[in-house]
């Protein structure tokens, strides 16, 4: 028994777009390829919707860049580009909740470690280098990577540390003794600038947790949604 045929404007509002978004879908090879009638109609059928469905749960998950990708291999055949783009995406959200692990268990670090009283006026590098009990070449090396940021002397050019400077060179080098890579660092002085307190700091870095969970849950869906559509329109194969 033939499938019943649906018009664009039907399809369209299965999913409340218009029927230039579909005729955009179609083209992108987010739907599959649709025949035409003799008079040159479109042949839509209960495939093509649900595929649009399909399509919007990805979008919520994947984003649209990557659902075109993964859909328009699908539909092409190409069952396994389709997977290395969904995993790219998966390895994805792995790569940032390592990520917030490592800067929480640095910032930790940083919290765990007694804080000696900084200066009250602006100290040289020399004199900072000194109390932190690292070379001076060092302090220049974090310079040129953007770590620190001391302002430079009328008059003489020397590098001056104000209190704040003072204490995120303690943090370059508590973080760097404990093995930390510059890219930890980096992300952890740019929430110690830019959140202030460490009670905020911490918040924040919760907060990204629970929307990549949020993230990945969404992800979850998208993929049962794909794995089922698949399952309707072909076989998959799992050997």
């Amino acid at each position: 028994m033939a499938e019943r045929r649906w018009r664009m404007v039907d399809v369209a509002a299965s999913a409340g777009i218009s029927t230039q978004q579909v005729r955009n879908y179609l083209a992108d090879g987010v739907l599959p390829p649709a025949g035409r009638t003799a008079s040159g109609y479109r042949m839509l059928t209960g495939h093509h919707v649900r595929a649009l469905a399909v399509a919007r749960r990805m979008a919520e998950g994947h984003g649209w860049s990557r659902t075109r990708e993964v859909l328009a291999a699908v539909h092409r055949g190409e069952l396994p580009a389709a997977l290395a783009a969904l995993d790219a995406g998966h390895a994805e959200l792995d790569r940032e909740r390592a990520e917030i692990a490592r800067v929480l268990g640095a910032f930790e670090t940083v919290l765990g470690n007694p804080v000696a009283a900084a200066p009250r006026r602006d100290a040289r590098i020399g004199v900072v280098a000194a109390q932190l009990g690292v070379r001076t070449s060092q302090l220049r090396l974090w310079e040129q990577r953007g770590l620190l940021r001391p302002r430079r002397q009328r008059g003489t050019g020397y590098r001056v540390y104000d209190p704040a400077e003072w204490r995120a060179a303690r943090v370059v080098a508590l973080l760097r003794r404990g093995g930390y890579p510059f890219d930890i660092v980096t992300a952890v002085l740019d929430e110690l600038r830019s959140t202030g307190r460490p009670d905020r700091v911490r918040a924040e870095l919760a907060r990204r947790e629970q929307e990549l969970h949020r993230r990945s849950l969404c992800r979850l869906r998208a993929s049962a949604a794909l794995y089922g559509y698949l399952a309707e329109t072909g076989p998959v194969d799992e050997g």
